[in-house]
């Protein structure tokens, strides 16, 4: 059994029914993406629970080996070597965060998946290979990663899911053409991609964060 990740939890009200898993990016923490969810500024009736999960440290190997928090190991810059294994490593932490959701009563169907750079890799792998129908993917600064293992590992439960991708037209750390790339592989496999970019480098903007509580409350709709 793949133990939980330490993480961070915000409740916006009692007994939420919906949940939203956001995995950081390279070398930050679980606190990274706190300070959001205030600025999202969702109803009063929205009942959601934020994980912000750590990921695990280990040695980095664009950055000397230094040892860092890393979802996976990044071997080269443009990321063309890909670290499967550590991937699939991550994959597991998230799917096992998902079942203690739905242990909390949680449906799966109540449960998005987001990230940011690194996280919103991890997040994408995961969200459109597990076996139960998601709320969706956000997917922020990021890529798709072992692309070419998606078509044949795909989960049929949420080849409908909705995917958010938003990216900064001046990301210095993961170029938008290989985001754009990313986004027609997707779209090529029939996935409903929302794709904004804003005037940005590798980071988050307020316009972004306001994409993101609308399509948030579209698709985790609060009740009346």
């Amino acid at each position: 059994m793949t133990p939980l990740p330490e993480a961070i939890e915000i409740e916006t009200a009692r007994t939420p029914d919906a949940a939203v898993i956001w995995l950081h990016g390279l070398g930050a923490d679980g606190h990274d993406f706190e300070a959001v969810v205030p600025e999202l500024r969702l109803p009063a009736n929205t009942r959601l629970r934020f994980i912000f999960p750590h990921a695990p440290v280990r040695p980095v190997t664009i950055n000397m080996g230094m040892s860092m928090r890393a979802w996976y190991d990044i071997l080269q810059m443009g990321g063309r070597r890909e670290d499967a294994a550590g991937i699939r490593t991550s994959q597991a932490l998230v799917e096992a965060l998902i079942a203690r959701e739905r242990t909390r009563g949680v449906a799966a169907a109540r449960i998005v998946l987001a990230g940011f750079s690194q996280g919103g890799a991890v997040a994408l792998h995961t969200g459109l290979r597990h076996a139960e129908r998601l709320a969706g993917v956000l997917a922020l600064s990021t890529y798709l990663p072992l692309a070419a293992t998606l078509a044949a590992e795909r989960s049929d439960a949420n080849r409908g899911a909705p995917v958010f991708m938003a990216h900064g037209g001046h990301d210095p750390v993961i170029d938008i053409a290989r985001a754009r790339e990313s986004r027609a592989a997707l779209e090529s496999l029939g996935y409903a991609v929302q794709w904004q970019e804003y005037a940005m480098p590798h980071s988050v903007c307020a316009e972004e964060i306001a994409d993101i509580a609308g399509w948030l409350l579209k698709h985790l709709a609060a009740d009346p």
